[in-house]
């Protein structure tokens, strides 16, 4: 029996749009489903109005920063929310129907509303049955509500990035790079932010020098940092929100901000009538070729919990489309050294292995660093430093890791993931001349003995 379309990609976010438009170059009959905004979170209520904020936060510094320069600003200047709001949703409206009429332009069919599995080869969607030779399941990851009894009624990242007025004081309730993003950008903005997490330090998973600085720099911008601190409990009262921590603690704060992960989207989508089965956080499983236990349903992006990168999601969706329908699609994207950032004031970069994964690996790693405070501080009083780490393998030289918080990290880690994934060495580092002055020539003028690795 004929299928309605070749491809059918569930999700229309930046990896669904990226795979059913390659597809459709090469001639496959494409359609997608989308059940709230085309575009996804990363552009819609993620990345992308995320760092909008950022920059919001940005301007806040800058005018403190610019008296010494020998600026004469307001005395008081006055950031307003609804402004800002205003413009964020003029600008995701805008991409959103980029977005559209990029899959119009493309030949992808668009349905909206949610989808569900009837077999393995057909979807429904509102009532409507759809069929296709090849499915794709790339429906993202939504905040968590049920880690915490009554988390559900606290405000997450999405809610936050649609707020038109700032509360007087917030509890962020996570330690991750959500909240540790958002905390660092309401400081700046006028909030009074307390941050509670359970581990020793904020951003678990990442190196533990830039850990330790990124803790330094929130403390800075006046957060107050409650570390080991388990939140048991949190209810909505009247205007605000009560939290019960583990030690019998109390407290109370006009808002709470739920940032203690995110899940993959599965629970509605009716998989167990395709066959397939999800592990215990929901995520799809997939092998290396994106395909799940049903070998015509393939899986990509945050759905498969891997590598919850929205650049990763587009990369596995064009390959994914090459595989499929192309004549040569090569090797699938390695998941082995993908840049990330951070964007705390100041943002966080990093690249390869953590020195701590490297002692776990046994690889025998030489290190190099760069504290310093940036030129950009010389006149402005800030205490603000930037540091940079080099992981290197001591037999090969071969640069493994690299590590950076200071201004314009993602930018500069962006192009050093170039000459990692060319197989850069330490000595190509030392045999390329600075640009001076700049942040970036740090990372090619780290010609001190360097350190053996440590465990922490």
């Amino acid at each position: 029996m004929p299928h309605d379309f070749d491809l059918l990609v569930i999700g229309a976010g930046s990896g669904g749009v990226a795979l059913t438009r390659r597809a459709a170059l090469h001639g496959a009959r494409a359609a997608a489903i989308e059940g709230s905004r085309v575009g996804g979170t990363c552009v819609i209520r993620g990345c992308v109005p995320k760092k909008l904020l950022m920059y919001a936060a940005q301007y806040g510094d800058a005018m403190q920063e610019a008296a010494g320069y020998g600026w004469t600003l307001p005395a008081a200047p006055r950031f307003e929310m609804s402004r800002w709001a205003a413009a964020k949703a003029a600008e995701t409206a805008r991409l959103e129907a980029v977005y559209r009429r990029l899959l119009h332009d493309g030949g992808v069919v668009l349905f909206e509303g949610h989808a569900r599995f009837v077999d393995a080869h057909t979807v429904e969607v509102d009532g409507r049955r759809v069929s296709a030779r090849h499915v794709v399941i790339a429906t993202g990851a939504s905040p968590v509500h049920d880690s915490i009894p009554g988390i559900e009624t606290c405000p997450t990242s999405d809610d936050l990035l649609d707020l038109t007025a700032l509360p007087a004081g917030a509890v962020l309730i996570g330690g991750g790079y959500i909240a540790c993003e958002f905390a660092s950008m309401l400081a700046r903005l006028g909030v009074s932010v307390t941050l509670l997490y359970r581990d020793r330090l904020p951003l678990r998973g990442f190196d533990a020098d830039l850990r330790t600085r990124a803790a330094t720099a929130l403390a800075e911008a006046g957060i107050v940092l409650r570390s080991g601190e388990v939140t048991t409990a949190v209810e909505q009262r009247g205007d605000g929100w009560r939290l019960s921590l583990l030690g019998g603690e109390q407290i109370d704060t006009p808002w709470a901000l739920n940032a203690t992960g995110r899940r993959p989207n599965t629970a509605r989508l009716g998989l167990d009538a395709a066959g397939l089965l999800v592990d215990a956080q929901g995520a799809v499983q997939v092998n290396e070729a994106l395909q799940t236990a049903v070998p015509h349903i393939h899986a990509i992006g945050d759905v498969t919990n891997r590598k919850p990168l929205t650049p990763v999601a587009i990369a596995e969706g064009r390959w994914l489309a090459d595989h499929l329908f192309g004549s040569d699609a090569g090797a699938a994207p390695s998941l082995d050294a993908v840049a990330s950032a951070v964007f705390t004031l100041p943002p966080i970069a990093t690249l390869g292995l953590a020195e701590e994964q490297a002692v776990e690996r046994g690889l025998r790693v030489e290190v190099f660093e760069s504290d310093f405070k940036p030129m950009r501080h010389a006149f402005t009083g800030r205490a603000e430093r930037a540091y940079l780490k080099l992981l290197a393998d001591a037999t090969s030289g071969r640069v493994v890791g690299l590590h950076m918080i200071g201004a314009d990290a993602p930018e500069i880690l962006q192009s050093l993931a170039i000459a990692m994934t060319a197989g850069a060495t330490k000595a190509h580092f030392d045999h390329t001349i600075a640009v001076h002055p700049t942040m970036a020539e740090e990372w090619v003028l780290m010609r001190h003995k360097p350190r053996p690795a440590r465990a922490v």
